[in-house]
């Protein structure tokens, strides 16, 4: 067992080692928890990601590296590999603890609690707008019982781990929405996670079990946003980048950012920045990197699809998305292809492309995923198709990060890359396979039916949790209660007299009865169409559609 007075190089690389055991063990009912500021189940996920980040700079070093390795492996892992707020956020903490214990040879319990406190400064600094009743109570908390028993490490890390789990339970009175849900903060419960291994290495501590998945009820119920709350439930998207820049121009920086966002956390230093925002402009989010120095790895989801994010996490899909690679010779030009189902996968497979990424809406791939993936397909020029509008901001930086010659062509939806990979040649260069699938897929019409997660006003009327409705590129277009209605509708208002195929792909809640409800709708309203069906097995979309 490690001293009771000190804390060794090897003994903080245990208790790393341990939070990632519990953050794996806890994720989904940390991702449950999640509410604020949007009910969209990632915490935990982000938080595992963060930690296993950290991990992988740790392997490398050997079995007894020095302290300052170990402190500069843990703040380069978490700050390349921080996801998400409460990722970002836990980066800067374990980063502010090593700042402080680099250059010790082993850390004492006065230098824990003043790594603790100083931890606490630098998160809080990293938050634009810190809120209580988040991971920021919980740290600070920490800190402050680290500091009431400074004189052993026993009873310092055992302080910590105590008001870090009394300031968890307070959360639901700082935050009302918490309140209003019956649970204590995501990001926080994570959190103290780290000081039950720090107990675990320190004192022997016996660690937490999760409890079960279904013993977490959650009362959420969407309301305009609560008094004090700043309306960041109502931002769109959430913005994230590595910023390559000077920190000199950090100020201004987070005074562009601090004018069309919110949640927004920066940690970093030296040159090298991780970036998080939620907020409606995404244009000017990614503009204000470029004019204080470099993004990478940018990474937007829209937060407005909080139950397909729920889906992926639930099912352990939101780590690392894996590319599938086809094994035959490689063409002249390959196609790297984002995707989300399985049956979608092997009908783009069929239609040529060579390299699959998972992902899609709200689980986007970061740029070295894609980066990965191009590399992967073994040709030297390459066409990557998003097929989703969050991603096309990552998929236009891979060209400069690979030797191949790579063109993007700006996909929206799946059904707009079947469409473009219709004029696919593997003989022809990138270049003019690129403008050749680019005019193929304007010839489409993309729309999709799923079902409504929060009650909204829309140009097509009131709509109601619970609601199907139909959607196409300009929004809401029919809400009904039923699938097939709400489907037939928004077919019939999209189809014009020039229109001559509709493609059909069957998602999770289509049904063989539903289907031929649609397609004997199309025959009877639109007896000059073709149509074509397809089982795409994409989550939470029942039907996706394509007009042209």
């Amino acid at each position: 067992m490690p001293s009771s007075t000190t804390l060794s190089a090897k003994d903080l690389r245990t208790a790393i080692a341990t939070f990632a055991e519990l953050l794996r063990a806890h994720k989904e009912v940390i991702n449950r928890l999640n509410v604020y500021p949007v009910p969209d189940g990632d915490t935990g996920t982000n938080m595992t990601l963060t930690i296993e980040s950290v991990v992988a700079a740790l392997e490398p070093l050997g079995a007894n590296p020095p302290m300052a390795k170990v402190c500069q492996a843990i703040a380069q892992g978490s700050l390349m590999g921080a996801r998400g707020n409460s990722g970002v956020i836990l980066s800067q903490l374990l980063r502010g603890i090593v700042e402080k214990c680099k250059a010790a040879k082993v850390i004492t319990s006065e230098l824990l609690a003043e790594a603790l406190e100083h931890a606490d400064v630098l998160a809080r600094q990293a938050v634009v707008r810190p809120i209580e009743g988040t991971i920021l109570s919980v740290a600070r908390a920490a800190a402050e019982g680290a500091r009431s028993q400074s004189g052993s490490l026993v009873k310092l890390v055992r302080s910590a781990r105590d008001r870090a789990r009394t300031a968890l339970a307070f959360t639901p009175e700082q935050l009302p929405v918490l309140k209003q849900a019956g649970v204590v903060d995501s990001g926080g419960a994570g959190l103290v996670l780290l000081f039950e291994a720090f107990c675990s290495v320190v004192a022997n501590d016996p660690l937490p079990v999760a409890p079960p998945l279904e013993s977490i009820e959650v009362h959420f119920v969407q309301t305009a946003a609560l008094e004090g709350e700043s309306n960041i439930a109502d931002l769109r998207y959430e913005v994230m980048y590595l910023l390559d820049a000077d920190d000199a121009k950090m100020h201004a920086f987070r005074e562009v950012w601090a004018g069309i966002g919110d949640s927004i956390v920066i940690v970093g230093g030296d040159g090298l920045f991780n970036c998080h925002i939620h907020t409606d402009d995404i244009g000017a989010a990614i503009d204000a990197a470029l004019d204080a120095g470099r993004p990478r790895e940018i990474r937007v989801t829209d937060l407005t699809d909080q139950m397909i994010e729920e889906r992926w996490v639930r099912e352990g899909r939101g780590d690392q998305p894996d590319a599938e690679v086809n094994t035959d010779p490689a063409p002249t030009t390959a196609v790297v292809a984002v995707v989300v189902g399985e049956g979608v996968g092997r009908i783009f497979r069929s239609l040529g492309v060579r390299t699959l990424v998972k992902g899609g809406q709200s689980m986007n791939p970061s740029t070295a995923e894609l980066v990965e993936a191009v590399r992967a397909t073994g040709s030297a020029q390459v066409v990557i198709l998003p097929n989703n509008k969050n991603i096309r901001a990552v998929a236009e930086q891979v060209a400069a990060l690979v030797e191949q010659q790579v063109s993007v062509v700006a996909t929206d939806s799946i059904v707009e890359g079947f469409a473009a990979l219709l004029s696919y040649d593997p003989d022809a260069s990138a270049e003019q396979n690129a403008a050749e699938m680019c005019e193929s897929a304007k010839h489409v019409l993309a729309a999709e039916v799923t079902r409504a997660v929060r009650d909204t006003t829309t140009d097509a009327g009131e709509v109601h949790v619970g609601d199907w409705i139909g959607l196409s590129a300009k929004g809401v277009v029919s809400i009904e209660h039923s699938i097939s209605l709400a489907a037939c509708q928004l077919l019939e208002r999209l189809i014009r007299d020039q229109h001559e195929l509709v493609t059909i792909i069957e998602g999770d809640g289509s049904s063989p009865a539903t289907t031929r409800r649609i397609t004997q709708f199309l025959a009877d309203e639109f007896p000059k169409l073709s149509a074509e069906v397809h089982h795409g097995g994409q989550p939470l979309y029942p039907y996706f559609f394509g007009i042209e």
